[in-house]
């Protein structure tokens, strides 16, 4: 134990000066090592202001308090991205996916988009996902050596969303780009070159989208391969479809959220059970670790670190008052390494229960698609880590400068 009865892992932090921290321009060091300024977060300045009137929540339960109070704490973005984005195709988008919507809205939307993640659909996906891994790993083993982000972890979750809207695979790139231009540009501070290119993709990706639902129009499936976007063009609630904007962005919504979270995922994955070998023995001894396994991963590098609510009224968490508009991050990754949550938090645990991590949030805007993200988690590692007991590590894993999303970018490996 640490100071003050803390566990080591939360002492070793106490070196960092938090005192004029701000989410905008993070020190340098910060993307290298997120978790060291959060725990002194935690400790020193829980609601912490913001230089720019926005506060930083960093405590486990303060997060949980704010994701179970949809009422008091909005998850709509008109407000906060109108100066932010303008009358553009970025505030569009942003402002009708179902992710940054509140009630009623938000439940309509998310009832009409829940039909694609049904038990039926996700079992239909199976097959695929574990042909598409053993088609990678067969590579790997003829190769000896890949680049885990380029030939694992992005093709896999593209490639399965891609197949659940009816993208063909030479346009995978293209969706992969248009991705990282959008989401790009919900990071804290953004560039007006940044901005422009957003606008473009979700332009470009509009148009690409209507003669994709046209074509299904014109040739609808059945489901029964996993294929899901004639679903949502049907799926009603109380005689309501949705609309062909909120069809369009749900798509972009899906195509974007469907392979980021996940990427990342597993990227960090390979990454964290290359560094420990016990671990990836301890999986291979005992292959019923492979569900805890992923939910270890997901808690220890959170692949979505930050998300955001706005007060709607006067409130206070842990007695600060805050007033009705209120801007507050919530800093997911801080929450994930609580020990008030997590005991010993910086340790890496495959075997962890219980395991209540936020990665996925929690209440009305939990993620829809985490049991997808959890079933190709359990299939790419526990096939990867079992096919290959030699498997390491040829370089050190590049991590991007993102705040609000944790990417690794490259992450070389052999056999």
């Amino acid at each position: 134990m640490g100071m003050a009865g803390q566990p080591a892992a939360e002492a070793a932090h106490e070196d960092v000066d938090i005192a004029d921290f701000d989410l905008t321009a993070v020190p340098d060091g910060y993307i290298a090592d997120p978790y060291r300024y959060f725990a002194a977060l935690r400790r020193n300045s829980p609601i912490h202001r913001n230089p720019d009137g926005s506060y930083l929540l960093s405590r486990y339960d303060d997060l949980t308090t704010v994701y179970r109070d949809p009422k008091t704490w909005s998850s709509g973005k008109k407000v906060e991205f109108k100066p932010k984005f303008g009358d553009s195709p970025l505030y569009e988008h942003h402002t009708t996916s179902v992710v940054f919507t509140d009630p009623p809205d938000h439940k309509r939307i998310r009832g009409l988009f829940q039909a694609a993640f049904t038990r039926a659909a996700l079992e239909a996906l199976k097959p695929r996902i574990e042909s598409l891994v053993d088609q990678y790993l067969d590579e790997l083993e003829d190769r000896r050596t890949m680049n885990v982000v380029d030939d694992f972890s992005f093709k896999l979750p593209i490639e399965v969303v891609c197949d659940m809207l009816g993208v063909p695979g030479e346009d995978r790139m293209l969706i992969r780009d248009w991705a990282l231009a959008i989401l790009t540009a919900l990071e804290p501070k953004l560039s007006q070159a940044q901005f422009d290119t957003g606008n473009r993709a979700v332009t470009d990706f509009k148009a690409y989208l209507r003669d994709l639902v046209a074509h299904r129009r014109a040739h609808p499936t059945d489901g029964s391969d996993g294929e899901i976007l004639t679903a949502l063009m049907n799926a009603e609630e109380d005689g309501e479809k949705l609309t062909e904007l909120e069809l369009l962005h749900q798509c972009i919504f899906m195509l974007n959220a469907g392979h980021e979270t996940s990427t990342n995922m597993i990227s960090h994955g390979v990454h964290e059970m290359l560094r420990r070998p016990d671990q990836v023995q301890r999986l291979r001894d005992d292959p019923s670790l492979i569900e805890s396994c992923v939910e270890e991963i997901l808690r220890y590098q959170a692949p979505i670190q930050i998300n955001n609510r706005r007060a709607t009224m006067d409130t206070e968490l842990s007695g600060v008052p805050l007033p009705a508009g209120t801007q507050v991050n919530l800093l997911i990754a801080s929450g994930n390494r609580d020990p008030e949550q997590f005991p010993y938090p910086d340790t890496f645990d495959i075997g962890r229960r219980p395991n209540r991590h936020l990665s996925f949030g929690l209440g009305i805007h939990v993620c829809a698609g985490n049991s997808l993200a959890r079933i190709e988690g359990v299939i790419a590692f526990g096939k990867l880590f079992r096919r290959f007991p030699t498997l390491h590590l040829i370089g050190p894993a590049v991590i991007a400068n993102r705040i609000r999303f944790r990417e690794v970018t490259d992450l070389p490996v052999a056999i």
